[in-house]
């Protein structure tokens, strides 16, 4: 039996279409694989946060994102400090010891839940259902607050407030205060949020 010659045109054309699948499905191949690889911006969603807060004023609050959550730094006045103890009577959890491994870190479970007295690091995100609480700085009666109010936080979502250490209230529909993220300062004004390796 004789075998039956390939004409050679065929033989080029053959030779071209697989190598052009080839090429192909290797371009194909490359941007589906490198889907799997996470984005700059995925990596960075989990980095700390280097903050510098030296131009904060006393009651001013910068909001920054931290795993996409937005991260409160507030500098409290000496007056807001001092209402602190007072509130105790009426908090939930004044001394921070519900879940403190989750939410308030060891070197903030103190009175003012910082490491710094004045300067308070916390998560904006109410422990009820997510929402995101408004500031309530200013003392006295006001819609939806007690008369007797010494500042902090609204959610205005179901009305659980906050006092200005992000305590939640007694009675309300948040379970817990507002989480405190690990955070440290590398100076007098730089602070990192994410990590306490040096707390």
């Amino acid at each position: 039996m004789s075998e039956t010659p390939i004409d050679s045109s065929k033989r080029t054309w053959l030779i071209a279409s697989g190598c052009a699948g080839a090429v192909g499905g290797v371009a194909t191949a490359v941007p589906f694989v490198s889907t799997f690889q996470p984005s700059e911006k995925a990596k960075a969603a989990g980095a700390a946060v280097e903050v510098d807060i030296s131009g904060l004023k006393t009651g001013e609050k910068v909001t920054v994102e931290w795993r996409g959550k937005p991260v409160w730094i507030i500098k409290r006045s000496p007056e807001q400090l001092a209402a602190l103890p007072g509130l105790d009577p009426q908090l939930a959890d004044p001394k921070s010891e519900r879940k403190p491994s989750e939410l308030t870190p060891e070197y903030a479970r103190n009175e003012n839940r910082s490491i710094k007295p004045e300067i308070l690091v916390a998560v904006g995100i109410c422990t009820h259902l997510g929402c995101s609480p408004s500031d309530k700085f200013v003392p006295g009666a006001q819609p939806s607050l007690p008369d007797d109010w010494k500042g902090g936080f609204l959610c205005p979502c179901h009305g659980s407030t906050f006092d200005m250490a992000g305590r939640v209230f007694k009675n309300k529909p948040a379970p817990d205060n507002l989480e405190v993220p690990p955070h440290m300062y590398l100076s007098e004004t730089r602070l990192l949020i994410g990590e306490d390796k040096k707390a």
